[in-house]
């Protein structure tokens, strides 16, 4: 199993429930495909860069996983076909990448 972080950028039209709704859906899909998450981060509602689909802000959400590769297609045909996700990224992290993440989560843990 490879590890891997995904970050998706849901709508700000969304109530909060409704966000967490979304996240649980795809964290969901995960688990149901064999993938064990690792982490689950709720960046809140962010600034975008340039405006996507007319909206300038968007809810961020980075969630890292272990799972086969077959299970990444099946995750990016869900965030393709949901409304509420107006962008989304998946990267395989290698192991430098995945040894920085746990520091990373370490230290949250600290503060």
């Amino acid at each position: 199993m490879n590890q891997y972080e995904t970050v998706f950028i849901l709508t700000p039209v969304l109530s909060d429930d409704q966000m967490k709704e979304a996240v649980e859906k795809f964290k969901g899909i995960l688990t149901s495909n064999g993938a064990e998450i690792i982490n689950e981060e709720l960046w809140g509602l962010k600034k975008l860069a340039y405006p996507i689909q007319k909206k300038s802000t968007g809810f961020y959400v980075l969630v890292e996983f272990k799972a086969e590769p077959s299970v990444i297609k099946t995750l990016e045909v869900n965030y393709r076909r949901d409304e509420r996700v107006i962008r989304y990224i998946t990267i395989k992290n290698e192991k430098y990448a995945a040894q920085y993440a746990e520091k990373r989560r370490n230290k949250q843990k600290e503060a």
